[in-house]
């Protein structure tokens, strides 16, 4: 790939929710001024109506009017053009919106098969086309008097009309009588027109176990489409392709890569069409000791394994377990992880996937009801091994083709079926070599279609089932360091170590040099600056469990005690007290009314969601109210103004972790942009992002603010420790790092990365690495582990640092470098002092001179 066309830093900008093109283009002098290469744009083509994230599509082949269109795009890509900035678009090749403002899945739904578009979605035509979208079953609804014919007010044509939805009959079932149709009352002609239509509408609820599509995750209102065919590919490509060809977008982000049925096929696809200079990543989670395929033609990942790598750095990984034991305490549960990830599974399984699970049950017999030559397996064999297949999974899926699985697919089946006969289960097991053989692709030739499609599901079903089981059930049920569940962390206990943290760095510039490397996203589960505050409570388990126990006591008045338990549970209170020391602005005091209120507002919508998630005492599709609404008290009398004992202990316990996060932040924020991989900044993050997950991570930053408080010039006064808490320093050095990164790239794409031995005192604290190559050298030296040796960030730092030195290999020793904040010269032998490093502020980035 053409080296001009690696980014050396991108910006994410959520483009919706008031962010348009022509807003874009106004921040387009502060991107360059920032120092970042690439604006990288969200979703922009034509999604639902209101969408507030893009990936919704409702037309690949059109920009969004609601924030600009076509117009409005060119004319920010000319404005980013003018300064030098190139553009990365997120694009949606697994999905589009299951929505009659689609046209293509509107006509599907008034064709049926015989739709042009018919196969561009992923439908099993064996039935009729299911539409979940109903508060109850059809009958119901019907009796009720929820749905009757009219003319559907778009398209004039007759419809079953749904409250204001109008779904459209099929022109079979009514032409030639059209002028009595809408006159028709009787329920039983409604329902009988009904099953005429190639849809059958049914209620939402029956999705998860009823559903003739494939879905996003268990989103209905998501409906997967078939890029593997080379129809569909041109069809849902084509402007896509356009944008790349005419230069006006110099990279894509794939989302999801593995909801496709082939990723490499289509990234192959992809590549050949948009060109060898189209920088391409794409939207995978890595699991343990994973790695991304190597003859996949992209760049690498969006970088979710980048921010769990960070955690080896800034945990402290002695103290954590003293952090766990005080959580059991608290919470008189000491759960094996293991167990808890199974039974995760084990819902979705039976439960939310139930309906994917006996679409491969079903094709799995169909197979074997071919086999005459084999042995017969016992009735309910094969989904006892199918479901031990899909609990087991230790990664989100393998990449069989038509042809079969490669060699590293059938080794990660074969340890599979090894772990899972050494299990205690007491499954049928006796399925589980038919089965391999299907994935495995080792069957009679004519059985071969029949395995590629079971093949393709199930591959298909095991990430949405992992991210499911761990994203969003297994990391809102257990909380003794939140900041630890993490999208594209592991769910089973592991060390953490720096030198675990130095090894994946010299592996990723092995094997992702150019990957992305985020601390922020859309996606992930809190900001970067909550999740480093919250790093340092690992630090002082025995001060942040005593503290809990203490809030504890102080609200106990709040806690509701329902018939099946009190509520909120010590777990949850745990969890709660955690997301807030997470998300309490370094500014908020304990009087303050109004920003008390504001916190609340946001902390109470994050609560639901982090229980429903949760799943065990609450969910999304069965809230229960007095449970949900006795957490949201809790909260409320929480955070009220009158409880001014509680928010007073609060603010002043947290304070110290304040500070410590702020360094964290620092610290992390120089590991992304010094690090192998590409700095991907997400908007507002370049100061202090508090955020939690989605939807509030997703609000539009202060972009003004962030402008006119960036300054390009002068020396980093870190003295203040306002600046610290505020985030303000963080994007003065993300500044100065990003202007040296667009001086040097290929130090910093090429470069070896270098872990550095520390000697002396307060060796622990110190993270040192080098970049290295034939003409150029950067150290860079940062703090962590801070919570006991630096308590004030505004006094003389340098003193923490005595007898603490960087060992300097050959390549880095006998070399003057020079501080790329302060401009101060060193010139070092075989060490470095940290002393000396560190006396203008408490981390360095020095350049050879």
């Amino acid at each position: 790939m053409s080296r001009r066309m690696i980014p050396t830093a991108t910006y994410r900008i959520q483009f919706r929710n008031g962010m348009t093109f022509d807003r874009a283009v106004a921040l387009v002098p502060y991107l360059k001024r920032l120092g970042t290469s690439h604006l990288y744009a969200s979703p922009i083509f034509t999604a639902t109506t209101g969408s507030t994230h893009g990936y919704d599509v409702t037309d690949a082949n059109e920009i969004d009017p609601a924030i600009g269109g076509r117009e409005g795009f060119d004319r920010m890509v000319k404005a980013l053009k003018a300064e030098d900035l190139g553009l990365i678009l997120d694009i949606v090749p697994n999905h589009m919106a299951a929505s009659l403002e689609n046209p293509w899945w509107r006509d599907v739904i008034e064709h049926g098969e015989k739709s042009r578009y018919a196969r561009h979605f992923d439908i099993d035509w064996s039935r009729r086309l299911t539409l979940p979208f109903l508060g109850d079953t059809f009958e119901a609804v019907l009796e009720a008097g929820e749905i009757a014919l009219k003319h559907d007010p778009k398209t004039s044509k007759p419809a079953l009309a749904y409250f204001d939805t109008f779904y459209p009959l099929s022109p079979e079932t009514y032409l030639g009588s059209e002028t009595g149709l809408l006159q028709i009352t009787d329920k039983a002609v409604i329902a009988d027109l009904h099953d005429r239509q190639p849809y059958r509408l049914m209620s939402w609820r029956d999705a998860s176990r009823d559903l003739s599509y494939r879905r996003f995750f268990e989103i209905t209102g998501l409906a997967g489409i078939r890029v593997e065919d080379d129809d569909v590919f041109d069809d849902t490509h084509r402007l896509i392709l356009e944008l790349a060809r005419s230069g006006d977008v110099d990279g894509l982000r794939v989302d999801h890569i593995d909801g496709l049925a082939d990723p490499k096929a289509y990234l192959e696809r992809l590549r050949q069409e948009a060109g060898q200079d189209c920088y391409i990543t794409v939207e995978k989670i890595l699991g343990e000791e994973e790695d991304l395929a190597p003859d996949w033609p992209v760049s690498g990942t969006t970088g979710y394994e980048f921010i769990a790598t960070l955690s080896d750095a800034l945990v402290d990984g002695e103290r954590l377990p003293q952090l766990h034991a005080a959580y059991a305490t608290s919470t008189g549960a000491s759960p094996d992880m293991a167990d808890e990830l199974r039974a995760a599974k084990l819902l979705m399984v039976d439960n939310n996937f139930a309906g994917e699970v006996a679409t491969l049950v079903k094709l799995a017999e169909s197979i074997h009801e071919e086999r005459p030559e084999a042995a017969s397996v016992a009735s309910g064999a094969i989904r006892a091994g199918l479901r031990e297949l899909l609990v087991a999974f230790p990664v989100y899926r393998t990449y069989g083709t038509a042809d079969g699985m490669p060699p590293e697919g059938r080794q990660m089946l074969e340890k599979v079926a090894t772990d899972i006969r050494r299990s205690k289960t007491t499954a049928d097991l006796s399925a589980l070599p038919f089965l391999a053989k299907i994935l495995n692709g080792d069957l009679a030739p004519q059985l071969s279609h029949k395995a590629s499609t079971f093949r393709t599901r199930f591959q298909q079903l095991t990430g949405p089932l992992m991210a499911k089981s761990v994203e969003d059930t297994l990391f809102f049920r257990h909380h003794a360091l939140i900041a630890l569940n993490e999208v594209g962390a592991e769910p089973l206990p592991r060390e953490f170590s720096l030198d675990r943290f130095h090894e994946q760095m010299i592996e990723r510039q092995k094997r992702q040099p150019d990957a992305l490397s985020g601390t922020s996203t859309h996606d992930t589960k809190r900001g970067e600056d909550a999740r480093a505050r919250l790093y340092a409570l690992s630090e002082a388990p025995k001060i942040w469990a005593d503290a809990v126990e203490r809030w504890r006591r102080t609200n106990s008045a709040s806690v509701n005690h329902l018939d099946d338990g009190p509520a909120p549970e010590p777990a949850v209170e745990w969890m709660l007290y955690q997301a807030l020391a997470g998300v309490w602005p370094a500014d908020l005091t304990p009087d303050d009314a109004m920003g008390l209120a504001k916190l609340k507002e946001r902390f109470q919508a994050y609560a639901e969601k982090a229980i429903r998630e949760a799943k065990l005492r609450t969910n999304w599709a069965d809230g229960k109210t007095d449970y949900e609404a006795a957490v949201k008290n809790y909260i409320h009398a929480m955070l009220s103004p009158k409880n001014d004992v509680f928010l007073v202990d609060f603010a002043s316990t947290l304070r110290p972790f304040f500070r410590a996060g702020s360094v964290n932040s620092i610290s992390q924020t120089i590991f992304k942009l010094t690090a192998p991989g590409v700095p991907d900044i997400y908007q507002g993050s370049e100061t202090c992002d508090l955020s939690l997950v989605d939807p509030d991570n997703r609000r539009e930053p202060d972009f003004e603010s962030l402008s006119q408080q960036f300054s390009e010039a002068g020396e980093l006064d870190t003295s203040s420790e306002e600046g610290w808490l505020s985030g303000h320093f963080k994007q003065q050095i993300i500044g100065k790092i990003l202007k040296l990164r667009r001086t040097l790239p290929d130090l910093f794409r090429n470069g070896e990365y270098i872990p550095l031995e520390v000697n002396g005192v307060r060796a622990k604290n110190i993270v040192a690495f080098a970049r290295h190559n034939d003409r150029h050298a950067l150290l860079v030296v940062t703090p962590r582990h801070v919570l006991e040796a630096l308590q004030d960030l505004a006094s003389s730092r340098s003193a923490h640092w005595a007898a603490t030195r960087v060992v300097l290999p050959p390549p880095l020793a006998e070399r003057r470098y020079r501080d790329i904040f302060s401009g101060r010269i060193f010139d070092f032998s075989g060490d470095a002092s940290v002393n000396w490093a560190f006396a203008d502020h408490p981390f360095a980035v020095l350049l050879a001179e």
